[in-house]
């Protein structure tokens, strides 16, 4: 009886504190100041995600080939649409130009000027907000607490001139690090591009500004959208479309020593075509030909080659060989002459009954003089001697 009064005592002692500490952790607690802010960075983006995609680059000294292509992303073309739409905010998702637009406005990531073809993001070249907003004609209020150091825009919804961002340019790199044996590709930076009616007409595009795409990044990474109509499930981020390049874009310029863009270098359209696949070719194609082949794949290799040589030839056979021709028999006339020459036959024998007359029949009718059956040689000159009597 002692001892088991003992073990309740000593549960007691052990458990009642923990009731009371689980009971005071349930309990309604006012929020500090520290709190809130931690939320509020958590509805953001912190500098801990910032930092996770934040990737290191190869090394200058592993970098074995770089080259630096400038693409164009027409809006109009459905594979970029998931860039555009959806038009307005729809269930706290935005498109990419509003993305961009509230990120700088907000003083969140800085924007560099649109030099043409001499991109450099420093501080030097970073843009002035209230200036870009008034050279694009974009109307906006000073926010609160705004001063010349850290001024702060408000832009109405309406006055986001989304419909014409119908293009964007960016910067793509592609590096073969020799240490990894891969080609990488990475978009370094995107400029909205407006696309407004000229004052003679026809349209005229106004490159806005860069924005570098790793500060962009985590800010896309949150934004989700689908690629396809078919499947209206959201799996895909922003993010994703760029990282996996699924966007179609096309070269319009490339890095060069005289900063020239394609349409300058190569006025003629089928000639700048043939020089946009040329580059985007050998582009795709330079890590592939450093690679030395397994014995596997060598056979494999030989295999697909022999077979494409061996239909080749089949086909070279085949336009070689002179088709079989059907010979007619001068003797043997065919169907349709036979039948074309009855006709011709009949006609003939028709005409002849017809138009013969009775004074002819009656000749026919005469007898024949008698000639001599000695020998066929003095037939044949006595009936041509007595013909040439009548003449």
């Amino acid at each position: 009886m002692i001892k088991r009064i003992f073990m309740i005592s000593l549960l007691s002692a052990f458990i009642l504190p923990l009731f009371a500490q689980v009971e005071n952790a349930g309990g309604v607690r006012r929020r500090s100041e520290k709190d809130s802010r931690q939320n509020q960075a958590s509805q953001g983006v912190t500098d801990r995600m910032q930092s996770l995609f934040q990737e290191n680059g190869a090394h200058d000294a592993d970098i074995e080939y770089m080259r630096q292509i400038y693409r164009q992303l027409d809006l109009t073309k459905p594979q970029n649409s998931p860039l555009y739409f959806p038009e307005d905010i729809i269930d706290g998702n935005e498109n990419l130009f509003r993305i961009i637009l509230r990120l700088v406005v907000d003083g969140k990531i800085p924007a560099y000027e649109y030099l043409d073809g001499r991109e450099i993001f420093s501080d030097q070249y970073r843009v002035n907000v209230g200036d870009m907003l008034e050279r694009f004609d974009i109307y906006a209020q000073e926010g609160k607490g705004s001063t010349e150091k850290n001024p702060k825009f408000i832009i109405e919804e309406a006055d986001v001139p989304t419909g014409q961002v119908l293009n964007y340019y960016i910067i793509e790199k592609w590096e073969f690090d020799r240490r990894s044996n891969a080609m990488k590709t990475y978009v370094e930076a995107i400029c909205p591009v407006l696309n407004r009616s000229a004052d003679f007409g026809g349209e005229s595009r106004y490159p806005m500004f860069w924005v570098k795409y790793d500060a962009l990044r985590p800010h896309l990474a949150r934004q989700f959208t689908f690629l396809s109509d078919d499947n209206n499930l959201e799996r895909y981020s922003l993010d994703d479309f760029f990282t996996l390049g699924l966007y179609d874009g096309e070269i319009y310029k490339t890095k060069n020593l005289r900063n020239l863009s394609l349409a300058q270098m190569f006025p003629d359209e089928d000639d700048r075509k043939r020089a946009q696949d040329s580059i985007d070719n050998r582009l795709r194609s330079y890590g592939k030909d450093l690679w030395v082949p397994t014995r596997e794949e060598y056979l494999a290799m030989r295999e697909k080659e022999d077979a494409a040589a061996a239909d080749k030839e089949k086909a070279l056979a085949a336009a070689d060989e002179i088709p079989e021709r059907t010979v007619v028999d001068a003797s043997e006339p065919t169907e349709e002459k036979q039948s074309g020459a009855s006709v011709r036959s009949r006609k003939r024998s028709s005409t002849k009954k017809s138009s013969a007359p009775a004074s002819a029949k009656k000749k026919s009718s005469s007898k024949k003089p008698k000639v001599s059956q000695s020998s066929s040689g003095s037939n044949t000159a006595a009936a041509k001697s007595v013909r040439r009597r009548k003449r």
